[in-house]
């Protein structure tokens, strides 16, 4: 079974039409509906897709998105103290790309958790050495 990450960016997608990559988001929560995949994400994503939710949309539908999301069997990964001073070397090597504290923890977390794929749409993640998994 292969073990896939979830960051905020395929779980804002799957929500907002307007989104550019909704079409595909869809396309591919579809397809994992079926598929034997471990899905992870971390706390962070999860905190960082409901704050964006509420701001494109509102704080109502971010709270029913959030309750639906307890219960949807993604396991949540749980940063411990290495992993954020891990994060923040990583935010300071990375400085000069932007790269978000959130996804630093990601890059962490997926590492020592031996998750090489990522559902996702953020370059930053193939420029870390993940692969941005499509389906």
């Amino acid at each position: 079974m292969m073990k896939l990450f979830v960051d905020t960016g395929a779980f804002l997608a799957k929500e907002i039409q307007r989104d550019q990559h909704h079409l595909a988001a869809i396309a591919t929560w579809n397809q994992l509906s079926g598929s034997p995949e471990a899905l992870y994400t971390s706390e962070h994503c999860m905190d960082e897709t409901a704050t964006l939710l509420a701001r494109r949309t509102n704080s109502a539908f971010a709270a029913d998105w959030g309750a639906d999301f307890l219960g949807c069997g993604i396991t949540v990964l749980q940063a411990e103290s290495a992993d954020w001073e891990n994060s923040f070397r990583l935010m300071r090597k990375f400085a000069d790309q932007g790269v978000s504290f959130t996804d630093c923890l990601s890059f962490v977390l997926m590492k020592r958790h031996r998750i090489r794929s990522v559902f996702g749409f953020d370059h930053h993640f193939a420029a870390a050495g993940f692969t941005l998994w499509r389906g």
